[in-house]
């Protein structure tokens, strides 16, 4: 069979689209003026790509900058300099429904239900009633939450008010599912709860992922690769690969080779840590 003129440009442009990354982030600067008029900066030449349906991990000491760069990539903080480019279409400086945030705050509105906080971007959106209804109840039975849709958030426990902000983010189907430390306020057993319930909620979705955390064990556990950040200014010091298992259960922390990663990944944060030391 002879492809066509109009046949190979399809193949051209799905192939062109296969190889293009869902996310990008370009030479991105972001400085601010100090108090003595000197330049501050806080990130300096970030460079990144994140492709469709993979959860990667933005992993960081506290000041290292990774929650401002997350909020640019949300369109919350302008760069100072630099791109940043979600389906090949650079983002503005607002926020987007291409781009869904969870925050380590459970950010619910204390005066709506359940239901109700999942639904309230969707008000924005030209869909029917029925079709919010629809959508919202079909993400809540993502999240494991459609009996508690009538429940106002004073009434859930941490975890859950954590699972009704995913639900939120994921109901306006964003191309990239943006996630500031979503389970730093929670406790040690809750948040292991939590993981385990984010890694199948992706396995489940195919959301593209991308989350910053402080904490070593859950960046190695939940991603297929770990960009690992230094300080001051904020820079990308190394890419380091997971080749874990998609299928992970708690125990796989106890194995070797994630103890074998682990000791790679604080290595590295170390080495910045002790630079860090050493130039002041």
């Amino acid at each position: 069979m002879q492809l066509q003129p109009q046949n190979i440009q399809e193949l051209t442009n799905q192939s062109s689209l296969i190889a293009s990354p869902k996310l990008e982030v370009k030479n991105l600067f972001k400085s601010y003026q100090g108090n003595n008029k000197q330049k501050l900066v806080i990130l300096q030449d970030i460079n990144f790509q994140i492709f469709s349906h993979e959860f990667i991990c933005l992993l960081g000491t506290s000041g290292c900058g990774k929650s401002t760069l997350l909020n640019i990539i949300a369109g919350l903080l302008p760069p100072s300099s630099g791109q940043v480019i979600v389906d090949q279409q650079i983002v503005t400086g607002r926020p987007g429904s291409d781009r869904g945030m969870v925050f380590q705050g459970y950010t619910l509105y204390p005066w709506l239900t359940v239901a109700q906080n999942v639904a309230f971007g969707l008000q924005f959106q030209k869909m029917s009633k029925a079709e919010r209804r629809e959508r919202v109840s079909y993400f809540l039975n993502v999240v494991g939450l459609l009996n508690f849709a009538n429940n106002y958030p004073k009434q859930l426990s941490g975890g859950m008010k954590q699972r009704v902000a995913i639900a939120r983010a994921l109901a306006n189907e964003p191309a990239v599912l943006l996630m500031d430390e979503p389970f730093g306020a929670l406790d040690a057993q809750t948040k292991e709860q939590m993981q385990q319930f984010l890694l199948e909620l992706w396995k489940q979705t195919h959301v593209t992922v991308l989350m910053i955390t402080h904490d070593v064990e859950e960046a190695i556990y939940l991603s297929q690769r770990i960009y690992v950040m230094s300080a001051s200014p904020g820079q990308i010091k190394a890419e380091v690969n997971i080749p874990l298992p998609e299928n992970r259960e708690l125990d796989i922390k106890l194995s070797t080779d994630f103890v074998e990663i682990k000791r790679r990944v604080i290595n590295l944060l170390r080495r910045d840590s002790l630079s860090t030391l050493v130039e002041e």
